[in-house]
């Protein structure tokens, strides 16, 4: 097996490299002459190389620890949304919403310096530090004496949070084959088992251990259920960041060492996972440089390392994403998806235990007891729904575009089918049905998006999104402190923002169903 494996790697005795240099053609998402030449050439060699790999030991180990990310990533803005009543409650806050604003300022910071950072200074120490980052945070806050602390410790955990999904799903895709990408969609059913995790230890913990909605008065000591759930979230992600940086060596992406002009290490990370996958590589330094013109030269001493670093600071990257008009339309289109979402989203989910909590006084039955069960509930369904995302982005003529098109306009339908609720179950099963359709949404969006971006940039570009997401997040708080969360204005707002983003969609110029990501 391993010798049929580096016999892939030659074409009628010709170099991986000197093939893709003479205009062999490869599908890849990004039509060919739209990058940096060189860049993409050598992108070419190394798809083939990681193909001719397959998918093997290494990159199911990924899959499993690059999951705690997706995890992370759902899990945290749960827990806030989960203890915000409590907190509510008990510190009586004049705007409770600024907890939630706390948090999305959090995700901004971090997705702006572990997105952009991971194309400075690479994936590995992002990668590993994130989820550390946010175990330790999380579980100090469960020590907040005031509004103003717990306030403060959200924005620090959701700093790592921020990192998690522009940093894992770059490192991820650039490890797998192209034959397997769908694996990035198969990832988000992580996200909603974070969800169903965070609901089952919330639904004893806060359903017990908590102030009633009705009640007047509301006491630390009544109300532990969320310190307590605060510690178990921590101390759940303080695991998964053991498991991640002890029990896994990550390598540095081959594409990323690529495009700093580190072939040699490139090739030699190309061979570390051939042989963690028991297999072999034909792959050379040669093959690299066979895709360079005569005479070409990359800066490779230390001081251009260090004018690359400023280069990066200076918006090379950035450039790079908007350099024909067909990536710009396609980074700019994916911003304001990403944007629409990052409004739309928060604005409902961040305040649904509330809203089903005050909604079910309302109705007659709003104990914390039945507003956490139906929060499990709901969850529980986001689940298929990650598994749906998966079989939709690889139907013919459907695709990434299909399935996120669709999943989105209707997850903004049933937010609207939800202000119709004259009873508790109804708006259950809205709410049901609104978490299945948004789960099988997140589930494209997560693995399209860095497929529609070359490697050396998709550090940049996931950060891009992700801010994009994130500033518009920071608006949510700040809207539900100015418009009623007891009416169904909010909930409007949010479905409209979800039927834009899915027409949105519909417009990009790129489609990755079936292609290798450069």
């Amino acid at each position: 097996m391993a010798d049929s494996s580096a016999e892939k790697g030659t074409r009628n005795g010709e170099r991986l490299g000197e093939d893709v240099a003479i205009g062999a053609e490869d599908v890849s998402t990004i039509p060919k002459g739209t990058i940096d030449p060189v860049y993409e050439a050598k992108a070419r060699v190394l798809n083939r190389a990681i193909q001719d790999i397959g998918m093997g030991w290494y990159q199911w180990q990924l899959f499993i620890v690059v999951g705690f990310g997706w995890a992370s990533d759902n899990l945290w803005p749960i827990v806030t949304s989960l203890i915000f009543t409590p907190i509510s409650n008990e510190f009586r806050p004049t705007r409770a919403p600024l907890l939630s604003l706390a948090q999305n300022i959090g995700l901004l910071a971090g997705a702006m310096f572990w997105g952009f950072g991971c194309d400075i200074f690479g994936r590995r120490w992002a990668f590993n530090l994130t989820l550390g980052l946010t175990a330790l945070w999380g579980m100090i806050a469960a020590s907040a004496p005031n509004f103003a602390a717990i306030g403060c410790f959200a924005a620090l955990w959701s700093f790592g949070v921020g990192g998690n999904l522009p940093v894992d799903s770059a490192i991820f895709l650039e490890f797998l084959p192209g034959s397997h990408q769908y694996l990035l969609t198969i990832l988000s059913i992580d996200w909603a088992l974070a969800q169903v995790v965070a609901d089952l230890v919330a639904w004893p913990l806060l359903g017990y251990m908590t102030c009633q909605q009705t009640d007047e008065e509301c006491t630390r000591g009544e109300n532990m259920g969320w310190r307590y759930f605060l510690i178990a979230m921590g101390g759940l992600t303080l695991i998964m960041f053991v498991l991640r940086f002890f029990c896994f060596t990550i390598y540095e992406s081959p594409k990323y060492l690529m495009g700093k002009g580190l072939d040699e290490e490139a090739v030699r990370m190309v061979h570390e996972v051939a042989r963690r996958n028991k297999m072999t590589s034909s792959l050379t330094v040669d093959d690299l440089k066979a895709c360079e013109p005569e005479g070409y030269e990359h800066r490779a001493t230390a001081g251009d390392a260090v004018k690359r670093k400023l280069e990066a600071i200076d918006l090379t990257h950035i450039r790079s994403l908007f350099a024909t008009k067909k990536l710009a339309y396609s980074t700019g289109a994916l911003m304001f998806v990403w944007a629409f979402i990052g409004l739309g989203y928060p604005l409902y989910n961040a305040f649904l235990p509330y809203i089903q909590a005050t909604r079910g006084v309302e109705f007659g039955d709003g104990s914390t007891y039945i507003t956490y069960r139906n929060s499990l509930i709901i969850g529980v369904l986001g689940v298929p729904g990650a598994l749906a995302g998966g079989v939709l982005v690889e139907l013919p003529n459907f695709g990434r575009k299909g399935a996120l098109s669709l999943s989105t306009i209707l997850t903004g339908v049933f937010l609207y089918c939800s202000t119709t609720a004259t009873n508790s179950s109804s708006l259950l099963g809205w709410n049901c049905a609104y978490n299945f359709t948004s789960n099988v949404m997140y589930a494209v969006l997560y693995a399209f998006t860095p497929e529609l971006f070359p490697t050396k940039d998709r550090g940049t570009g996931n950060a891009l999104t992700a801010t994009s997401n994130r500033i518009f997040g920071i608006m949510a708080p700040i809207i539900a402190m100015f418009a009623n969360l007891q009416t169904a204005a909010p909930v409007y707002t949010s479905g409209a923002l979800f039927v834009a983003a899915g027409l949105v969609v519909l417009t990009l110029p790129f489609e990755s169903r079936g292609k290798a990501s450069l």
